[in-house]
This record gives C-alpha cells, sequence and structure tokens, in this order.
C-alpha cells in the first residue's frame, strides 16, 4: 500500500497577511473562495475554471499553503473547504470584505462547478 503524503496547513497563528494577500490577489482564487464560501466541501473534480488542470491545482496549493483553504485526500479523490473560522480568528473581517468586494466588482464569477449529470 501506498502511504498517503500528509498535506501540511499553518496554524492560524501561522498565518502571514502578506501571504494570505497574495493568495486573494488572483481572480481565479478569488473566484475559488467565493464558491467554497458555503461552508461545503468540494471535491477537486466539481471544481471548474478557465485554466488547464495544472493551473488550478496550483491555485488550490497556493490557498492551502495560505491558511485560507484545508485539502482532504480520501483515496485518491482530494476534497477542499474554506477555513473560515481559521481565517476569521487570525484576520478579522478579511473574508467578509474580500466576498462582499469580489461580488460588487463580479472578481472570480469565471470558476463554479461541473455540470451535474
Amino acid at each position: 500500500m501506498v502511504p498517503v503524503k500528509e498535506t501540511r496547513h499553518p496554524a492560524p497563528e501561522e498565518m502571514a497577511l502578506v501571504r494570505v494577500m497574495a493568495a486573494l490577489s488572483d481572480p481565479i482564487r478569488i473566484g475559488l473562495v467565493r464558491l467554497l464560501a458555503d461552508g461545503r466541501e468540494r471535491g477537486w473534480g466539481e471544481l471548474r475554471a478557465p485554466v488547464a488542470k495544472s493551473t488550478l491545482s496550483h491555485h488550490l496549493r497556493v490557498l492551502r499553503d495560505a491558511g485560507i483553504t484545508r485539502t482532504r485526500q480520501e483515496g485518491t479523490r482530494c476534497y477542499v473547504t474554506l477555513r473560515r473560522t481559521d481565517v476569521e480568528t487570525r484576520f478579522p473581517g478579511l473574508l467578509a470584505a474580500v466576498l462582499k468586494a469580489a461580488a460588487v466588482d463580479d472578481v472570480g464569477s469565471q470558476v463554479g462547478l461541473a455540470a451535474e449529470s
């Protein structure tokens, strides 16, 4: 059996403002955060963006490494959730402000879910 590589997620006190702001500086990543803001865990295969799968994987890794999302692997599948409580603990009001501004400016709307069959 092949061991699963443990994914590291920074604790709230380890989250750096510069890293979080850099992660939130891309429209695709903002779209992913908007999508995950409903609190539901999403499989990577459900996520759709106008980029290559490898680029989408990069965006998800940037969000995870900044502490904005949590990735969970189950077998060969990966799932992602927004770490709203942890981000709010470290940077009160930041996510709410970003989500509100993104909705007003329609940033990240090109990110969505795969059509259900």
